[in-house]
This record gives C-alpha cells, structure tokens and sequence, in this order.
C-alpha cells in the first residue's frame, strides 16, 4: 500500500523511480496494463506517471528507449485483454452491481463516449483518464471486429506512450517545468480531466431535460 501512495505523489514517485532501477520496467508495465486492460486498474494515474517516468529518464536513472517499447508493449496487450475480457463477458455486465472497484456509471460515460466517436473512441481515449479503462472492453462488448480494434489499439497505444514520455524526457529538462514539476503534473492531470468533467456535466444536463 505504501508503494501504491507515491503513485498519487509525483515528488515521492520520481524519487521512487530514481531507486528502482531496473525494477521500473517491470512495475511501469505491470501498472500500465493494469489499467489499459483490467477495469479495477481505472485509478492508476496514467498521464502523470508516463510524464515523471520520462522525466527520470531525462536524469539517466531509467533508459528512454527501452522503456518506450516495453510500455507500448504494455498498452496495446493491455486494451487487447480488455478487449476480449468484454467480448466475452457481453452486454450482462451492466447488470453487475456496483463495488469499490467497479462504478456502472464509468461503463455508461464510455458507452456514451464509444456511442458519439465510434472506433476512434480506441485512440481518443488513450489521453482520458478512466475511460481508457473501459474503452477496450466496451469495443469488445460492442462486438467490434477485431481486426478494425487492433489497428485502433496500436494506433492509440504508439501515440499516447511516446507523447507522455517524450513530454516529460524534454519538458522536464526546461528550468521553469523542473522547478515546478508537481505544478506541471497537476495541470496534465487537470487537462487530461476536461473530457470527462465535459461528458458528466453533459450527461447531468441530458438526464434534467428528460426529467422536465
């Protein structure tokens, strides 16, 4: 549980990452997975985390390359597991009653999400936190043919490990980015944010009308 707090903490993250050594590729894909291709894995700061594992990589603890390849390895078999998860699991989930870690209302916010932008949902979610959790798997529900999801998936995948890390590796070298990283991380995170305050505030606004 300690190891899951620094998580949430990007000073405490990038001094863990900067420990780990080697042992950050490893947690960085597991996590990375987790959230791509497991519906618990919804809570995992995926943006934040891509930008500070970038940065350490900036400083020399961690190396970028690998690590861009292992963790686009990471994301594409992580929505492919979420993918199948949904195809087998099918519309019954929606019966499902809520839990700690599972919420209907995120399947119904992506469902809606899915509904408006189609299989670019696959690609566009990848940079909106909670979403990307459950895109793959409403895909699979949706029965989207394979074939259309993977290039989507890799697509997606490819753009959102590169952009992150890339951001962070370069970014986070600028003296007015490094001396206010945690600034920086909160600002990613409430911009990666918008979309999903942006669908609920809608979602609220549709469910008034109907009520009238």
């Amino acid at each position: 549980m300690e190891y899951l707090s620094t998580l949430f903490h990007p000073a405490e993250l990038q001094l863990q990452l900067q420990t780990w050594g080697w042992l950050s590729y490893p947690i960085l894909f597991a996590i990375i997975f987790a959230e791509t291709g497991i519906l618990a894995g919804f809570f995992f700061p995926g943006d934040s985390l891509l930008f500070i594992a970038g940065f350490v990589c900036s400083l020399g603890y961690v190396q970028i390359w690998p690590l861009t390849l292992l963790l686009i390895v990471a994301a594409i078999t992580g929505d492919a597991t979420g993918y199948f998860i949904g195809k087998k699991t099918g519309e019954k989930i929606f019966f499902k009653p809520d839990s700690l870690l599972f919420k209907k209302e995120y399947l119904y916010r992506t469902k809606s999400f899915y509904e408006k932008h189609g299989g670019k949902t696959i690609v566009l979610a990848r940079f909106i936190p909670i979403v990307r959790t459950f895109a793959p798997f409403m895909a699979g529900v949706g029965n989207m043919g394979y074939r259309k999801f993977a290039l989507y998936n890799i697509t997606g995948g490819i753009a959102w490990i590169t952009s992150m890390l890339f951001a962070g590796y370069f970014l986070g070298n600028i003296p007015l980015v490094k001396a206010n990283l945690e600034k920086t991380i909160l600002l990613i995170i409430f911009i990666s944010l918008l979309p999903v305050f942006h669908q609920a505030y809608s979602h609220r606004k549709q469910n008034k009308k109907l009520e009238v």
